[in-house]
């Protein structure tokens, strides 16, 4: 899929992909066997915004600022 997404479409996945887990906490002990799917999700959702020009690491920033740490390092 390379389409475009509407600006409030991206605006909807931007939101939702803050609540997301980030891939470094998802692991097998807190997920079980579902956690390989979980990942997968995650990663299609970063590809999707990256189709539409948005780093995901900016996002956290953009939408919930003063939740939002300095650094993601």
């Amino acid at each position: 899929m390379t389409d475009k997404l509407s600006s409030d479409a991206l605006q909807a996945l931007k939101t939702a992909f803050i609540y997301m887990p980030k891939a470094i906490d998802v692991t097998k002990y807190e997920y079980g066997e579902h956690y390989q799917v979980v990942l997968e999700h995650i990663e299609t959702v970063k590809e999707m915004l990256l189709l539409n020009d948005v780093d995901p690491e900016e996002v956290y920033g953009e939408i919930d600022p003063q939740n939002t740490p300095n650094s993601s390092y």
